[in-house]
């Protein structure tokens, strides 16, 4: 009996060391040696994280797997590795920054089969990608996104709101719009999708924010909870088959049908980057500039004629003007209203929404009667103001190049493409076209009804702006039970992460709390004036819109005035103080003036504002728009304020219940 207990003790030896010898494993730290990474090569292939020490995701398998056969992470047979060392200032144009630090750690994996796996530590982040160098073209049938957490952590996660529950086909037809729900991991829907960004709570001030980057012509990662503990698992909409015009005004391509692989390569690629963002603050959150980072730098060596600012919009407000003597509706008059009203303000441009081409038609060639879009293309350009045109997806992919020719040649400035609606990959390649061909013939692109940003904006700086987000046009039909001012508190934490966000703010008719109510016609905010007034700055948008309508703005020349000269894009910003869900303070410079905005749940709170950013020793002229002593009653009651600031002081401001404050330094 002895002599058999030896025996299994000496093969129990013999196994495990036999299987550390045929695993390796490496290590990767953030420049600050804050973060850490083990990546292990065995069986699979799978990494961890751990932040100053402490484990905050559990070693996590990746793999892709291709319709030859191979996998990608199994049994992989490692032929090479190269660490490397980066630390340089890029450009950033059309951003929250004119430039940005990119500092980090490489670890690239080769392997046999030609594909590597390439890590990268930062400072707030690790992440990781696929390679493939093989010229064979090939599909992927799935890719494996892991997520394993330690224990039943706490996750804040937007659900795709359509499609069947338990039913993921019919879910990947969404436009990625939907508010947040918090709950630990074991708690979540395993009936839904959960849409990228998402942010897990790992304990001690630990947040990751799950998000990618880089997403070209690859389908977006969705992430559920249907299969395992403690984990998130990825899945990606399959890629389509056969598809059917539809959907929206028949502006959309509907998937009927799709094949067994999500996508296609036909040569060597970089796959997109997978990314947990780690912040030991949420305000760091907030700052994170991962996104941006990782994404394929600029392809447009001119960028000269991109010209970011504000549109006057009219879809959100149904056309409303009054005091004038004409019917309002989409016709030349009252898009001539909004014309003179951008230029009085300095406003950019106006865009021409849904109902200038004509219906179900699909042909943006063909404008409706009461529209002569030449006239007011040339009416705009006297005034300084350039004409947005509004496009559906199918209407504009169908005749693409004709349409860019046409409009451009017209002298329209860009268009807002709407309704795509799809991630996978035929449509996330459509949007690098799009952004292509606008570029070709100089036209601005913004990219509503599709997903987060994903760095795309880099890429193609001509995209100045994204929707997938819960933006403010959702007052015009949601019930009271949506809690937008929740909502603003958290998506900068969150949603905004990934890149500018089509939020659409601006609204004059302001809702204190209980007095909200959904009215199409005549839409209103949640939460005070003020509140508003702050989103142009807490809220990243190259291309903004003032969604109210011209009468409601003119008799609010304060506020408006206001609006009309915060800037779009920055040369600085620092997230000064916030807490994911309860609110945020944001300051921002572009030149010589600074601009600082703040806002907070539906909990009254006080902020003091620390103004040791301001750098120089000398007193600054301040603006200050708060909330008044009633905007807890009444949501548009404000006072404007002339102050002086000095480096060293700390203003104190009271927000209201779903209030705010903003404040302009000079």
């Amino acid at each position: 009996m002895k002599k058999l207990k030896i025996f299994l003790f000496f093969c129990v030896v013999v196994c495990t060391f036999t299987t550390m010898r045929a695993q390796k494993q490496f290590t990767l730290n953030s420049p600050d040696g804050k973060l850490q990474t083990t990546v292990t090569i065995g069986e699979k292939l799978t990494y961890d994280i751990t932040c100053n020490g402490r484990q905050i995701l559990a070693s996590s398998p990746i793999s892709m797997t291709l319709d030859n056969g191979e996998v990608w992470g199994e049994k992989a047979k490692l032929s090479g590795t190269a660490k490397k060392s980066i630390d340089r200032m890029v450009p950033s144009p059309f951003y929250r920054a004119s430039e940005l630090r990119d500092c980090y750690n490489e670890l690239t994996l080769r392997f046999k089969k030609d594909w590597n796996v390439e890590f990268r530590a930062y400072n707030d982040g690790i992440v990781y990608r696929f390679v493939s160098r093989s010229k064979k073209p090939f599909n992927v049938v799935d890719e494996a996104v892991d997520y394993r957490f330690p224990n039943d952590m706490i996750a804040t996660v937007p659900y795709v709101k359509s499609g069947k529950d338990g039913d993921f086909n019919s879910q990947f037809f969404n436009s990625f719009e939907n508010t947040y729900t918090t709950d630990k991991l074991s708690k979540l829907n395993k009936q839904r999708l959960m849409f990228l960004p998402l942010v897990v709570d790992a304990g001690e001030g630990v947040k990751l924010c799950l998000t990618e980057s880089d997403l070209e012509n690859y389908p977006g990662l969705y992430l559920s909870v249907a299969e395992g503990e403690n984990s998130l698992k990825g899945t990606f909409a399959p890629y389509p088959k056969h598809t059917e015009q539809g959907g929206h005004n028949k502006l959309q391509m509907l998937v009927k049908e799709r094949e067994a692989y999500i996508a296609k390569v036909d040569k060597p690629r970089n796959f997109p980057w997978r990314m947990a963002i780690v912040t030991t603050a949420d305000k760091d959150l907030a700052a994170s500039n991962l996104s941006y980072l990782l994404a394929a730098p600029s392809r447009l060596s001119d960028i000269s004629w991109i010209k970011p600012g504000k549109v006057a919009w009219e879809w959100w407000n149904a056309w409303n003007l009054d005091g004038v003597d004409f019917v309002t509706g989409v016709n030349n008059a009252t898009y001539k209203a909004y014309i003179d009203f951008a230029a009085a303000k300095g406003i950019e441009y106006v865009i021409l929404d849904e109902g200038w081409a004509v219906n179900l038609k699909a042909d943006l060639m063909q404008v409706v009667k009461e529209i002569d879009l030449k006239e007011l293309v040339d009416y705009a350009a006297s005034k300084n103001v350039g004409i947005i045109l509004w496009a559906g997806y199918y209407a504009f992919d169908r005749d693409m190049e004709n349409v860019c020719r046409h409009y451009a040649a017209m002298g329209v400035k860009g268009f807002k493409v709407d309704f795509m609606d799809r991630d996978d990959q035929e449509m996330t390649a459509f949007n690098y076209r799009a952004a292509e061909m606008c570029a070709k013939y100089k036209l601005i692109l913004d990219l509503h009804g599709t997903h987060k940003p994903a760095g795309m904006n880099r890429t193609y700086p001509n995209v100045l702006n994204f929707e997938g987000v819960n933006g403010l046009e959702q007052m015009k039909w949601s019930p009271a039970s949506l809690d937008q001012v929740k909502y603003d508190v958290m998506i900068p934490f969150i949603r905004q992460v990934s890149g500018p966000m089509d939020y659409t703010q601006g609204a004059m008719r302001n809702a204190s709390k209980g007095n909200y109510y959904p009215c199409n016609s005549e839409p209103m905010s949640q939460g005070t004036r003020c509140r508003q007034l702050a989103l142009y700055v807490v809220f990243e948008s190259p291309f903004n819109m003032l969604c109210d309508n011209p009468g409601n703005y003119m008799r609010e020349p304060e506020s408006t005035d206001f609006i009309a000269g915060i800037p779009t894009v920055w040369d600085e910003s620092i997230v000064l103080d916030g807490k994911m869900g309860e609110y945020i303070v944001t300051a921002r410079r572009q030149g010589n003036v600074w601009y600082v905005g703040g806002i907070t749940d539906w909990t009254a709170r006080d902020i003091e504002v620390d103004c040791s950013f301001l750098g120089d020793d000398k007193t600054y002229n301040a603006t200050l728009f708060k909330d008044g002593v009633n905007a807890h009653r009444i949501g548009r009651d404000y006072k404007r304020e002339s102050l002086s600031i000095k480096k060293d002081g700390k203003l104190k401001i009271h927000l209201a219940p779903g209030g705010g404050f903003a404040l302009q330094i000079k």
